[in-house]
């Protein structure tokens, strides 16, 4: 059976068990299709909430952002771990014992404002479709590859598929439907992970085989893996693997990525679903050991991803010859098909020199033997780890099961996503704000209508992404960062933050993040809308924009607190309110109005 057989075979009947689910649990009241019905035993519970956390940039993106950086790149697994724990301990069970539907919908009646919830509503939809741009464009790249398709195809592939079952489920369909694609990426993941490992260092666990020495056999052979993979990439004129860069920028990027994951809707919401506060910290621990089998795995894919490319580029070590065009291996062609992998022999002497030619040590190596360039001209990071078992030569099923994997990861996030967005349009704008007297049968056709508009958004827009998956989703997670965070923060640990003071917050935190990512990125994200190049020579501070959450961040703690101050207490009664909800004990029935 050839491998696009077997990539169709095994992506299908991942999809025929999703679409089965979905048909099985389909939401038939609006607390299935918000809450799935508040029933969802914690552990269930912690499993779909892993697969909503671990998207396309976790799955897809984040090793091979860590591949081709580095160290700096380990902020990506630090902030979004330090991030979920903040989440843990400081939102999750306080939320869910307010017993509301949506963050909007908390937002409003914690502030006892309608305006508060509609500027909640756009903060959502902003960040939430954002997000949904990266889990979108890291969709197409695996849909693009293992169904031999442009990525543009696959992209309208995945949107089609992701609107069946988030369409029809809700979060009722979403939660099961994300368990089951937890299981699938989780093993796609650690499985070809295991095999590499064995093959570099001899150790069957990933993690550990990272800091193990490479096996007999193999370049480096008897000196620890990522002093090999060190050696390589200086003899290259890259920077050293292990090295890091601007503790600042690190610092602020972590920060972002740890509030802004503190912020986000789609994964507050799961919370909701589950029967009581005890069960929604149980979920969140759950759920932290479920994340912790792929974070603990992706710095070792990631490292010996890149030290297969080394070694596949350069057999011989930079002393030999690069590898010839006709011998390069089968997974370049293959993936060449996608447009996402490129090489040009540009000084036509038969063979692929992969080098930094921005290196001024290089650039003289390159005038001495002749080379003119940097010939491996395209190489997408978000292919690194769908390409993986193709470049350790893995078995034709591991390639057909990374397949499903990444596109698990992606669709599980992306519907999530969606969900949040339809929630706070149908039950936050239009339930509570446009149209009060909508029947609870209206409203579940409004969401459903809402969320097929979101994914035709999501879908325009993830044809030209604002950078590579991974990168994409930080953007969302900035802007959750400065916008809906201290807002929920105020709003749980702060009897006098009023209605004017988070309104205000939340604009200022909106607005300057957003204007500041517009203007090195596009206005909206449009391709050549940019005011500024995004180099660091023209960032404020030196800060780009993927690190400015935090100042957004402070931007609405500062104006939420002048205004406030400025501005009446909030009544008696709203103040009693958050005394209640510190005391996480017991919650009530839900009662989304």
């Amino acid at each position: 059976m050839d491998q696009t057989t077997l990539n169709i075979i095994v992506v299908g009947l991942s999809f025929a068990l999703y679409f089965g689910i979905a048909i099985w649990a389909r939401a038939g009241s609006t607390s299935e299709f918000y809450a799935a019905g508040r029933g969802v035993n914690p552990v269930v519970n912690g499993m779909a909430t892993a697969a909503d956390w671990m998207s396309a940039a976790s799955f897809i993106s984040m090793a091979g952002l860590i591949a081709f950086v580095g160290y700096n790149n380990s902020s990506f697994l630090m902030g979004w771990t330090g991030g979920y724990v903040l989440m843990a301990l400081l939102l999750a069970p306080y939320l869910r014992k307010f017993g509301k539907f949506t963050v909007p919908e908390f937002i409003g009646d914690r502030y006892y404002s309608t305006t508060a919830r509609i500027v909640a509503v756009v903060c959502l939809i902003v960040i939430s479709i954002t997000y949904v741009i990266g889990q979108m464009s890291g969709a197409g790249v695996a849909f693009a590859r293992f169904l031999e398709v442009d990525r543009d195809l696959g992209l309208y592939i995945a949107a089609g598929v992701v609107l069946v079952y988030a369409v029809l489920g809700g979060m009722k369909g979403i939660t099961y439907t994300q368990v089951a694609q937890y299981c699938v990426l989780i093993v796609a993941y650690t499985i070809p992970a295991i095999f590499i490992s064995l093959q570099l260092t001899g150790n069957p666990i990933p993690g550990l085989g990272l800091f193990s020495n490479m096996s007999e056999g193999t370049a480096g052979a008897g000196q620890p893996l990522l002093v090999t993979l060190d050696g390589l990439l200086t003899d290259l004129g890259f920077n050293q693997y292990t090295e890091g860069t601007s503790p600042v920028n690190m610092a602020l990027f972590t920060l972002s990525l740890m509030i802004g994951t503190a912020g986000l809707p789609h994964v507050i919401i799961r919370f909701f679903t589950v029967p009581k506060v005890a069960d929604a910290r149980w979920s969140a621990g759950w759920a932290l050991v479920f994340i912790a089998l792929l974070y603990l795995t992706a710095p070792a894919v990631g490292a010996m991803a890149r030290l297969n490319i080394m070694t596949t580029m350069w057999p011989q070590g930079v002393e030999g010859e690069a590898v010839a065009q006709e011998d390069l291996p089968d997974w370049f062609e293959t993936w060449s098909v996608t447009g996402l992998l490129a090489v040009e022999d540009k000084n036509g002497d038969g063979r692929i020199q992969y080098y930094n030619e921005n290196s001024e040590e290089m650039q003289a190596l390159a005038a001495e033997r002749g080379w003119e360039g940097n010939e491996l001209v395209t190489f997408n990071r978000d292919i690194l780890v769908l390409a993986n078992p193709e470049i350790a030569q893995l078995p034709g099923w591991v390639i057909a099961l990374i397949a499903a994997g990444g596109i698990a990861a992606a669709l599980s996030t992306a519907a999530g996503l969606l969900l949040a967005i339809s929630s706070a349009i149908s039950h936050d704008l239009i339930k509570s704000t446009l149209n009060p007297n909508i029947s609870e049968k209206g409203e579940l056709l409004a969401a459903r209508i809402s969320m097929i508009g979101a994914i035709a958004v999501a879908t325009w827009l993830g044809l030209n992404p604002p950078g590579f998956a991974a990168q994409t989703v930080a953007l969302a997670f900035g802007l959750a960062a400065a916008s809906l965070f201290p807002t929920l923060m105020m709003g749980i640990f702060s009897k006098r933050m009023n209605s004017a003071g988070a309104t205000w917050g939340m604009l200022a935190g909106l607005l300057t993040t957003c204007l500041y990512l517009f203007i090195y990125l596009g206005w909206f994200f449009i391709p050549g809308t940019n005011m500024l190049e995004n180099t660091a020579s023209n960032y404020l501070f030196g800060i780009p924009p993927a690190s400015f959450g935090p100042i957004g961040a402070l931007a609405n703690f500062a104006v939420a607190y002048i205004v406030s101050k400025m501005t009446a207490e909030p009544p008696q009664e709203i103040q009693e309110l958050v005394e209640s909800i510190r005391v996480p004990r017991g919650a009530g029935a839900a009662t989304g109005h």
